[in-house]
């Protein structure tokens, strides 16, 4: 493997992709794929989250978008666009699913 100088190697540096959040979509398709990924947090815990992948970028989706999801589907089996509107911050944040036409 070649060395490269701090220079070079700072130059041709990326940062890794930071997961968005759904919420940052305009529209969502319920056909989206699912994937678990685990990580880290500061402590050194493990903790897990849902992503989809969406124009090459990862969108995370919070469990309680999972479960509004699945209740809409309850009443509306063939739901297949909604969007995720979000307020509040931290603790208090919460996700509310809107179905689309």
């Amino acid at each position: 493997m070649a060395q490269k100088t701090l220079k070079e190697e700072a130059q041709s540096y990326e940062a890794p992709a930071k997961t968005k959040n759904i919420v940052d979509l305009p529209k969502v398709t319920t056909d989206l794929q699912v994937e678990e990924e685990t990580h880290m947090d500061k402590e050194g815990k493990e903790f897990t989250i849902k992503t989809v992948e969406v124009e090459g970028s990862k969108y995370r989706v919070p469990n309680s978008v999972l479960n509004q999801i699945k209740v809409l589907l309850e009443d509306n089996p063939e739901l297949q666009n909604f969007k995720v509107k979000k307020t509040g911050t931290g603790l208090d944040t919460e996700y509310i699913v809107i179905p689309l036409q």
